[in-house]
């Protein structure tokens, strides 16, 4: 008789210990119940394989939380879960979550800094940014760029316009850091392959033209020759004479529409007024811009005009250029 019972509870225990088997490698094989478009998760430091199933039935994304403890602990990946932001795709099952949360491959956050851009607006996208930690709110620009390890050196145009990536909680000083690290890696590569007999002595004075020609002109074709209208201004000890310099310069005076009487405005930044380069950049600079001023197009114009259609009428006299402004005034002003 008990021996009958006892294989009898022998059998059942079997059985159940066959069927949760079975169980936990379906479980293994099937997607999580995770929404049409995914589920973005993020894995708190310290954060393991408990806390991980606890999260996911809280989400309404998992039901046996202890089967993915279970398989954690199976593939060794409970030691090895690595904190961050994480997106987790549709389809994803078990054991590709645990891959995915060993993998380190946590959400990188775009942030774009475009050509033109002034340090102002910079800070600016740096605010909008709510993935990254804001360190620097409140700072001077100087004391941003003293904590930067540049101290003494103005922000204006430092910074190379590019697509960055970074994962939540990166501080807006890294960011910073990254750009700025790549304007000097881009810079110094250019500057080295410049074009012979500039008449530029640094490659910060590369970057403040640079910026000039960036503001003038969208079309990346025009670039190398309003590139030479300026080195050949320079050369010849001409002003450059450049309304986006006085723009700058007028700072928040500026109220969209630029007067005549501005053109006279004694700061450091009108190149109406004063000769040579402007003190710093004026705006970002992007890549374009500076292989321009590093590689201008040949030719002998000394003055442009916009034509109203994004380009410019190119003149080698003062007497050509009348002419061109004549013709084009309606449509844009004179340089």
């Amino acid at each position: 008789m008990w021996h009958r019972i006892l294989g009898l509870l022998i059998l059942a225990g079997s059985l159940t210990l066959g069927g949760l088997w079975i169980d936990y490698r379906a479980f293994q094989e099937t997607s999580l119940a995770l929404p049409q478009d995914g589920l973005v998760y993020t894995l708190p430091s310290g954060g393991n394989a408990w806390s991980l199933g606890r999260d996911l039935v809280a989400y309404g994304v998992l039901r046996r939380p202890l089967y993915l403890r279970l398989l954690a602990w199976e593939r060794a990946a409970a030691v090895h879960l690595k904190a961050g932001e994480y997106r987790i795709p549709p389809g994803t099952t078990p054991p590709r979550l645990l891959d995915l949360l060993t993998s380190g491959r946590v959400i990188q956050h775009p942030i774009t800094l475009v050509e033109g851009w002034t340090f102002a607006q910079v800070r600016q996208a740096l605010a909008a940014a709510e993935w990254a930690q804001r360190i620097l709110e409140g700072l001077t620009p100087a004391e941003i760029m003293a904590r930067l390890g540049r101290p003494g050196t103005p922000p204006e145009g430092r910074f190379l316009p590019d697509t960055y990536r970074f994962p939540r909680g990166v501080t807006d000083l890294d960011i910073l850091g990254r750009a700025l690290q790549a304007m000097d890696r881009f810079l110094a590569t250019a500057w080295a392959g410049r074009a012979a007999e500039l008449p530029l002595e640094t490659p910060d004075q590369a970057l403040i033209l640079a910026s000039i020609v960036e503001k003038e002109s969208g079309l990346t074709a025009e670039r190398p020759q309003i590139a030479g209208v300026f080195l050949r201004r320079l050369r010849l000890g001409m002003r450059l004479q450049t309304d986006p310099t006085v723009i700058y310069g007028l700072g928040d005076a500026f109220d969209g529409n630029l007067r005549r009487a501005d053109l006279s405005q004694d700061t450091p930044y009108n190149t109406y007024v004063h000769g040579g380069l402007p003190p710093t950049p004026i705006a970002l600079p992007g890549r374009a811009a500076i292989r321009a001023v590093l590689h201008p197009a040949s030719g002998a114009a000394l003055y442009f005009v916009a034509r109203g259609d994004g380009g410019h009428a190119f003149s080698a006299t003062l007497e050509a250029h009348n002419q061109a402004v004549r013709k084009y005034q309606l449509n844009g002003g004179s340089k």
